[in-house]
This record gives structure tokens, sequence and C-alpha cells, in this order.
């Protein structure tokens, strides 16, 4: 198998926490992603491995939010989340949370999974150019919106 899935886990299971915000819930569809996979990877003949990968663990937390309790989304960032170490982090994480969720997902998948624009335009199912531009158009907000606070 040509994607070393030990190195992908984290990745994925980052991936399933940002869209559930739920620790436990992240932790079951990263495996229920896994599981789904390996049942059908020995159909897949054919590259964009690392694409089907992510388009199942998308799927699986949209299907979450159909089927789970409100209750279970409640839960917040933890106290030791990296964003909070520092007043750069917390003024990070705000400017995000101003941004369009889909933005938000296209700079985790970028930046924090470190995916190629190749890799992020099969999962969103966009061209590499709406990739990039859609890239460029958040980091522009970003900056603006740094720059706005003045970090105070």
């Amino acid at each position: 198998m040509s994607i070393p899935m030990e190195e992908h886990y984290d990745k994925i299971y980052r991936y399933c926490y940002y869209k559930v915000r739920n620790s436990l819930l992240a932790e079951d569809l990263t495996q229920e992603t896994f599981l789904r996979y390996f049942a059908r990877s020995p159909h897949l003949s054919r590259g964009k491995r690392l694409a089907y990968l992510y388009t199942i663990a998308r799927h699986l937390c949209i299907d979450s939010f159909r089927k789970v309790q409100p209750e279970l989304l409640t839960e917040d960032i933890p106290a030791t989340d990296c964003f909070e170490q520092t007043d750069l982090h917390l003024a990070l994480r705000e400017a995000l949370q101003l941004l369009p969720p889909q933005e938000q997902e296209l700079l985790l998948l970028r930046y924090a999974n470190q995916l190629a624009v190749g890799e992020i335009a099969a999962i969103l199912g966009i061209s590499r150019f709406a990739v990039y531009r859609r890239t460029h158009s958040a980091l522009t907000t970003l900056k603006n919106t740094l720059r706005e606070e003045d970090f105070q």
C-alpha cells in the first residue's frame, strides 16, 4: 500500500476533530474512516487514495451531525490547546473563527495537515486554481484581521 497509514492517522483525527469538536466522537470517526478505507481499498486500482481517505472522513463527519445529539458537540478545545498558550495564538484563533467554515477547513487541510494542493482539490471537489485562490483570500483576510487587532 502506498500510503503509510500511521502517518495519516493523526491528520485524519485532527480533521475529524475540527469538524465535530468532540474528541471521543473524532476518535470514533477516525477509526470508522480507516475501517471503511481498508474494506474498500482492495477495489481501488489507481491513485488518489489519500483523497479517498479524506472523503470518507468528511462524509462520516457530515453524517455524524445528522445523528448526534447537540450535547455531544458542546465540548470546547481543552485548556492545554496550543492556541491558548500565548496572546498571538489567541489572536490567531479568534481571527480563524471569523473566517467562513469552508476557508477554515481549507487552511486546516493545507497548513495543519500539510496536504498538497492537488490532494485538497480532490477532497473538496474543486480545481487546483480554486484551492490557490481561496487559500490566498483566507490568508489575506487573516492578515487584515490580525493587523486590525494589533495584538491588544
